[in-house]
């Protein structure tokens, strides 16, 4: 089992909810600068931006909810299949072992269903939000561009340690239904102890990372709202444009990592199935 063959397998289907999520990632971005263009029309008394931005607005909800309802059966089916092939692969392993596994198939069903989608559509606003910024600020859009650079910088130097703990935590889990079945407290709770010891490894590693890359953005969103308003030419729309497309980078570019330590679980997890 690897994502290779989960997605040949199902190609067509993974290429029309790609397809959605492409459309709903674009019409997603566009929402910044068409509320730029609804403000400056509205200061002089024209609504033809407000009337584009609820165009807008209903065809995300159309797009989007399309894509939730495609997903959720089609989710559903693949896992129902991969169940069964993983049962037949695990015949042999313990209770603990085939709990464990099937445990690990519904994180991997939900990381495609869930966030995939998520990945995709931050990634295209991640690209989207820095090609605007350096139509509307260069010396914004250098600083942004700076801090993609000091997240991969810090996120790759710490993936293989993160790799590593969420191996421990996996072992470990793959005994619990064994460990239960002992009916003995104290080996449940060195058990638990063991489970909470790596889970707190890996909520330590995110927490120093996530903090370092805070403070940096942060400094960004503050400097960028000084440079934007001190323009005697700006216009108010444009202004709000240029924080809000400052901010929504600042979101993209904070959830991205966590996937990544997501997608470094699901790669564990992909390893470990390899084993069978």
């Amino acid at each position: 089992m690897n994502i290779r063959t989960i997605v040949s397998q199902y190609k067509w289907s993974f290429t029309f909810t790609l397809f959605l999520i492409l459309a709903e990632a674009g019409l997603a971005i566009l929402f910044p600068l068409i509320i730029g263009f609804a403000i400056d029309d509205a200061l002089v008394q024209n609504y033809q931006g407000s009337i584009y931005l609820g165009i807008l607005g209903f065809t995300s909800l159309v797009v989007g909810a399309g894509r939730r309802f495609f997903d959720t059966h089609f989710y559903a089916k693949i896992f129902k299949q991969l169940s069964i092939e993983l049962h037949e692969q695990l015949v042999e392993a313990s209770i603990s072992t085939k709990t464990a596994r099937l445990r690990m198939l519904t994180e991997i069903i939900e990381f495609f269903e869930n966030n995939i989608p998520q990945i995709i559509t931050n990634g295209i606003s991640l690209i989207g939000t820095l090609f605007i910024l350096f139509t509307l600020n260069l010396t914004i859009f250098g600083i942004c561009l700076g801090i993609v650079l000091l997240i991969i910088l810090v996120y790759s130097l710490t993936g293989n340690r993160t790799y590593e703990y969420n191996k421990s935590y996996n072992n470990e889990l793959e005994q619990q239904v064994h460990v239960i079945e002992q009916k003995n407290a104290q080996l449940f709770s060195n058990h638990i102890n063991h489970l909470m010891r790596w889970n707190i490894k890996l909520s330590n590693l995110e927490t120093f990372n996530f903090s370092i890359v805070w403070m940096v953005m942060m400094g960004a969103l503050v400097y960028s709202i000084i440079i934007s308003t001190n323009s005697n030419t700006a216009q108010h729309g444009a202004i709000f444009a240029i924080i809000m497309y400052v901010f929504q980078f600042m979101e993209n570019a904070l959830t991205l990592p966590l996937f990544y330590q997501q997608w470094l679980r699901l790669v564990e997890i992909f390893d470990r199935f390899k084993q069978l």
